[in-house]
């Protein structure tokens, strides 16, 4: 058993890990998980949709794509003040962290990204760390979101690069590497995870594990994700992930990457207390709490604070893995909008189960 930090896994170690036999997986991830983390320390982050719905891509997996009918309801960008208040309220709920989604396929420069920026400047100043994910951003944007203070930023590579094709058409792989890149050029630290349960296979699941690990440095926090069928998008007839796949998808990532927060994400509310338990056991130390995870159901706080206090696990401070950064305001910043139009690239292949919703999502609209 290895405890250091490789980025030369390979897809075959990374099967090889997954399929061990459970008890053997999860004595291992322990292990690791004990020398590199504190076992009954677990980090809190409250999600926070600021802005929702009409979003143009067609990720087979999201409620908020335009495209698809679903019952989202769409919402204009939040005010300052909300989030503020939505912010201190996850605070006194235990919350060190708020992460702040906004359905956008890119971030534009203009009054919504400056209203954004207020945003990180305000949350940072109540001394929680601050999260964002915004979609596709330049090397500039990551670095107006440095310093404005933003602790985090995160963009997910969903998938393996060979089943991401299957997922989404309207974006490529590569643009999601590439943010990573351009938020590591700054001081922000990267969240990059996926989600399991979109009928990609174990090897799919080991691809996303080498994309993510062989980042060098690894992200530090990793979302694991199970898929939450929604009606109406091109993936409502998968079945719920059983938990013994969420078990070993959370062990093999913290044996891959023994530093970082793994998160246990999307798809709690189908999991029981002790199968939470035991993905605790096997690495996750990182919870999103709060009714709603952007769109999706999640176990209200209070029944999280209940099965903490069973558990005799206790919430993380903010700032323990880095310190805070400092805000800069508006006027002193050094780093002004350039008005980028950066060319995203926009592979458009043909997904036949995202025509089909897109088709039925028109049809019921009329």
């Amino acid at each position: 058993m290895s405890t250091t930090t490789r980025h030369n896994w390979t897809k075959e170690e990374i099967i090889a890990i997954y399929n061990k036999p459970l008890m053997d997986l999860l004595f291992e991830a322990a292990s690791i998980h004990r020398v590199n983390h504190d076992p009954n320390v677990v980090q809190v982050s409250t999600l926070l949709s600021i802005k929702t719905g009409g979003c143009p891509e067609d990720c087979g997996y999201c409620p908020q794509a335009a495209r698809y009918h679903t019952d989202v309801e769409g919402n204009d960008l939040m005010s300052v003040s909300t989030v503020k208040a939505q912010a201190l309220r996850a605070k006194s709920s235990g919350s060190s962290r708020v992460c702040m989604g906004a359905a956008w396929r890119n971030v534009k420069d203009g009054p919504e990204f400056d209203q954004v920026l207020e945003m990180v400047r305000t949350i940072n100043k109540l001394d929680m760390e601050v999260c964002c994910t915004l979609g596709m951003l330049t090397e500039n944007q990551a670095q107006r979101l440095a310093e404005a203070g933003l602790y985090a930023y995160n963009h997910n590579l969903d998938t393996s690069e060979e089943y991401y094709k299957e997922v989404i058409s309207t974006r490529g792989f590569e643009d999601r590497l590439q943010t990573i890149e351009n938020v590591r050029k700054t001081n922000v630290t990267v969240c990059s995870g996926g989600i399991i349960g979109m009928g990609e296979s174990i090897e799919d699941r080991a691809g996303m594990l080498v994309a993510l690990s062989t980042l060098n440095p690894q992200p530090e926090s990793v979302p694991i994700n199970a898929l939450v069928a929604v009606e109406g998008t091109p993936m409502e007839d998968e079945k719920p992930v059983e938990i013994w796949e969420m078990i070993r998808m959370v062990a093999t990532t913290r044996i891959v990457m023994p530093e970082t927060q793994v998160r246990l994400s999307a798809g709690r509310t189908q999991m029981s207390r002790e199968g939470q338990a035991m993905c605790f056991f096997a690495g996750a130390n990182s919870i999103f709490a709060g009714d709603k995870l952007l769109t999706t159901p999640n176990p209200d706080v209070n029944e999280d604070m209940k099965m903490f206090e069973l558990l005799g696990l206790q919430p993380q401070k903010p700032f323990i893995k880095l310190m805070q950064p400092e805000t800069v305001e508006a006027e002193d910043s050094k780093f002004q909008a350039l008005g980028e139009k950066p060319k995203w690239s926009r592979p458009e292949h043909k997904i036949e189960r995202n025509l089909e919703a897109q088709a039925k999502g028109k049809e019921i609209q009329k």
